[in-house]
Parts: structure tokens; sequence; C-alpha cells
């Protein structure tokens, strides 16, 4: 989607309830500002696209068209972290890593994202005693912890909740092979 379909959205939400575009900015941004977001001449930021989605109380994801996924092709990719977001939010861990490739402007932002994601799937693959399972729940650790790793948000909290799950599957793998050795000897 284009700044011109974005700015057509968000000016027949407006319309639609019928208010002004200074009913709409309040102190948050200029009318002026709006004016351009409306005409597709201006890219909104994060902030003020959660903003005006608020004011207008339409849900982020009805600015997007149904099943699109958002294209890098805007300027500063922000429907790519929209979408990646909304995801995040929804638990849609998968959909994240095949969806949301770290390149452009928000790369970082979506290192970061993907990182939660590798956690989160890791998390859920620990509590299964499928020793399957609990190898895969270790790759997706470690991915966690090179994505945690990377950019401008790296975070080090991430890294070891990552490091410390990897730790307590090689504790229970370690027990378990124990125990298969001894009732096998």
């Amino acid at each position: 989607m284009d700044n011109a379909e974005l700015g057509r959205r968000l000016k027949a939400a407006r319309l639609a309830k019928k208010m002004t575009q200074s009913d709409v900015v309040g102190t948050f941004i200029t009318r002026n500002m709006l004016s351009q977001i409306e005409s597709g001449s201006a890219t909104p930021s994060m902030k003020t696209l959660e903003y005006l989605a608020g004011v207008l109380e339409i849900p982020m994801d009805k600015l997007l068209a149904e099943g699109e996924i958002p294209e890098e092709s805007t300027e500063n990719g922000i429907f790519t972290l929209i979408h990646a977001k909304q995801l995040l939010q929804e638990k849609r861990y998968e959909e994240i890593l095949r969806s949301c490739i770290p390149e452009g402007p928000i790369a970082d932002e979506i290192h970061a994202i993907r990182s939660m994601a590798h956690l989160y799937i890791a998390a859920r693959l620990a509590e299964s005693e499928e020793t399957e399972a609990l190898q895969s729940a270790v790759m997706h650790a470690r991915s966690a912890v090179k994505e945690a790793e990377t950019g401008l948000y790296a975070n080090a909290a991430r890294v070891a909740q990552a490091n410390q799950l990897i730790a307590r599957i090689a504790q229970y793998l370690s027990s378990y092979y124990s125990n298969l050795a001894d009732t096998a000897g």
C-alpha cells in the first residue's frame, strides 16, 4: 500500500466520523501535517499513525488492505513494522519469521521483534519432553540470541533469557540421557 491509499483511508475514516481535520489533530500533530498525510504527500511516523487510528477509533490493521502483507517499498518501512507488531500482538510468531525480513531502515526493529518471536517459540517447544521439540527449541533460542544481539535494539536481557532456556534444556536432556544409559546398562 502506498501513501496515497493510506491517506484516502484515513480521510474516509475521518469523514465517516464527521470530524474536521482540526478535530482529529488536537495538539499531537498540525492540521497541515494531517492534510499532507491524507493527500499522500507525507508518510506518518509510527506514533502518528497509532495516534490517528486511536482518535478515529479504527484498528491499525483496518488501515491495511484485507490480507495484504505490507511492502518494503515505502520510504521508511512503516507498514512492515506495523504488520510485524500486529503479528507479535496476535502471537503469530511463525508468521513473523516467515514474512518479516530485517532489511532497510527498519532492520533493527525487525531484529528485535524476530528475537521475541524466536524466544516465544523456543519457550513453547521447551515445555515438551520430546527430543525433537527440545532440539528445535534450542535452535530457536540460539536464533533469539543472534537476533537480540543485532542492531540498535540489542537486548541483553533477552539474550540472557534465551541462554537460560538453552541451559535448562541441556540439563534436562543430560538427565534424560543419563537415566536412559542407566536403564540400558
